[in-house]
């Protein structure tokens, strides 16, 4: 079965004929963790780096980096039982503006703060596809860790 995950959600699942996907990263971030060991994979689509206030992420934690991974990673352990060192992590999207002098950089941002989150968790990258101009979809299947990744160029 696959399951959908939209901006600021999140799956995790440990049955082998699953497949889960999330579309359009653009300057969002698509965060997959797999453990080769239980065969759990999840992955979470994260628009912005933190909240502007602190009550943005009662409801929406998994919308923020600084909210949304370590709950993503901490339902690995807590759900299946998974050790952060058996968790292979990569992550997609996080995409450059097409628009000149954005101030945002809203993807550049979210990375920075993701690897500092990562390294705070004493998680390692093994895989990164981020940065450009593209959109990117990804799908995990569930028995095996594959990804797939489909591109599209970003128009304005």
């Amino acid at each position: 079965m696959t399951k959908i995950i939209g901006i600021g959600e999140m799956a995790i699942s440990n049955k082998l004929n699953d497949k889960i996907k999330t579309f359009a990263l653009g300057s969002c971030l698509g965060i997959t963790a797999y453990s080769p060991i239980r065969r759990v994979g999840g992955i979470i689509h994260i628009a912005l780096p933190r909240p502007a206030r602190r009550e943005d992420a009662v409801d929406r934690y998994c919308y923020y980096v600084t909210t949304g991974l370590p709950y993503f990673i901490k339902q690995f352990s807590s759900e299946y039982g998974c050790q952060k060192n058996e968790l292979v992590i990569r992550i997609f999207g996080g995409a450059e503006s097409l628009r000149k002098n954005d101030t945002f950089n809203v993807g550049r941002h979210n990375l920075e703060v993701t690897k500092k989150i990562l390294d705070e968790l004493d998680l390692g990258i093994h895989y990164e596809e981020t940065g450009a101009t593209v959109s990117r979809t990804i799908e995990l299947e569930v028995a095996s860790g594959d990804i797939n990744i489909w591109h599209q160029n970003m128009i304005i």
